[in-house]
């Protein structure tokens, strides 16, 4: 008994000491999200009649161009975007009545890093004028809702009335491109007439990769129409909210970082063999982006600004209403690379740029992507005859450049008198049993009718309006350069 016993003891210290040599257990994972080290208590905000003056926005964590600034140091940003009322272009000869963060559309991105503090201010000062402003919409509440904080939405994205002011603080725990915009309903109004921009927030630790350039795209879509009341902005209508297209979701232009086809006129410049990052941002309100770009391929994207959200080799990324995405991509060979929307009804309306090795890119690179912003007829309602005309009839007809599956529109008042255009117009399957005009049009396009497209009379003479404008211009075939796509 006694030497089972010591067999025993000396078997079980045995196996003690060979599990105590075995190999050793995991380390508990580091969460990096864990709540608890996060700061989920931040101070009220506070609201105050005490006006800010000057600058409409102001902190060195501010970036006010597509360009970006490297990462202040600061472990607290002090940020001001005050709200205002202005008149913006948003394509040429498109002046449209804006509200704004930071007096621009987008507002400033602010750039900081997972566990900086932002210590934010906002006046509502969309009661003021100042020069290069003109007043054209009523001074109305405003609010700020940032998507990168976590934070009560009842303290700090309260609505402020003109001449007051709010000032909250929060930190940063997720690392992303994150959305920020007017919280004040209607919310679909505030943030389709400009009130939005982006918060890029780093990891701690920096991005895992070098790059040569960092440059940020905002694409967003604008909701347009001439100002009922007839009012013009040095001598062109004055352009302003659709509400009725906006709740139908069908925008007049879709836009990077605010222009219709800004980064085509200043492309984002870039050299062969570099590495490029591309900060995405969609912040509708309503539609989708399928952001591509011609010529390379993406090498590392990350969903919503987070490296932890990797995926690689990716020819498109699709973002839905304020989602992001970080790009990268090399830059092959000397080029122009467009920068495009591949949701190309998108696109057409202006949601196109370029990156470019070339100090002037051909405007012949753009073909099929994207139409020119043609000039504006100063009559109102042609104007919006304009856009209607450039959304839906640019697949069957040019203006000036040949014959497609429809006539050419240029000269069309001159070849048929205002009476025919309105009957055509209004019923064009009436016209082809009895007018042999029409019919003899039929013949000539390949039997294709044009369909009716259920214009009212007021739409009809806006049409004609347009098509009288078109036929005085000088060169019709340079007034739009679109029209040939």
């Amino acid at each position: 008994m006694r030497k089972f016993t010591c067999r025993f003891l000396a078997g079980c210290a045995t196996a003690f000491v060979l599990a105590a040599c075995g190999p050793t257990p995991p380390a508990a994972v580091v969460d990096r999200y864990d709540p608890a080290k996060m700061d989920l208590k931040p101070v009220p905000a506070k609201i105050s009649a005490e006006r800010h003056t000057g600058p409409f926005a102001s902190g060195a964590a501010l970036n006010l161009s597509a360009e970006l600034k490297p990462l202040d140091p600061a472990p607290v940003k002090e940020v001001r975007l005050d709200t205002t009322h202005k008149i913006i272009e948003i394509a040429p000869g498109v002046k449209f009545s804006a509200w704004t963060f930071g007096d621009q559309v987008p507002g400033p991105a602010i750039r900081a890093r997972v566990g900086d503090k932002i210590r934010f201010s906002m006046t509502n000062r969309s009661d003021e004028t100042a020069p290069g402003m003109a007043m054209t919409a009523a001074p109305m509440m405003h609010s700020m809702d940032f998507h990168a904080a976590m934070v009560s939405p009842q303290d700090k994205y309260r609505s402020v009335a003109p001449g007051q002011t709010i000032e909250f603080e929060f930190t940063l725990n997720y690392p992303g491109i994150f959305m920020y915009h007017c919280g004040t309903p209607m919310i679909l109004e505030h943030i389709a007439s400009g009130m939005y921009g982006a918060v890029i927030v780093e990891p701690r630790e920096g991005y895992p990769t070098k790059v040569d350039r960092e440059y940020l795209v905002i694409q967003s879509e604008f909701y347009a129409k001439p100002s009922t009341d007839g009012q013009k902005v040095d001598g062109a209508p004055l352009y302003v909210l659709d509400s009725e297209k906006l709740r139908a979701a069908q925008p007049s232009h879709t836009v990077f970082n605010g222009s219709h086809n800004g980064m085509v006129k200043t492309p984002l410049p870039t050299k062969p063999g570099e590495r490029v990052r591309l900060f995405v941002l969609n912040v509708g309100p309503s539609k989708t982006s399928s952001f591509h770009v011609v010529g390379t391929i993406f090498d590392r994207v990350w969903m919503d600004g987070n490296p932890d959200n990797q995926m690689r080799g990716m020819q498109t990324v699709l973002l839905g209403s304020s989602n992001s995405a970080i790009v990268e991509m090399i830059i092959p060979e000397a080029g122009s690379y467009i920068m495009v929307d591949h949701h190309f009804a998108n696109a057409s309306q202006g949601a196109i740029g370029l990156l470019s090795t070339l100090e002037k890119p051909k405007r012949t690179e753009l073909e099929h992507h994207n139409m020119e912003a043609s000039s504006t007829p100063p009559d109102a309602g042609a104007a919006a005859a304009k856009i209607a005309f450039e959304s839906k009839c640019f697949a069957c007809h040019s203006v000036g450049q040949g014959k497609k599956l429809g006539p050419d529109m240029a000269g069309v008042t001159k070849r048929r008198t205002e009476a025919w255009l309105t009957q055509w117009m209004k019923s064009p399957e009436k016209m082809l049993q009895t007018d042999p005009d029409a019919q003899a049009m039929l013949k000539e396009y390949n039997n294709i009718p044009m369909p009716n497209q259920g214009l009212s009379d007021e739409e009809i003479k806006q049409y004609i309006a347009y098509f009288r404008w078109i036929d005085a211009q000088p060169d019709p075939s340079k007034i739009t350069a679109g029209g040939g796509h």
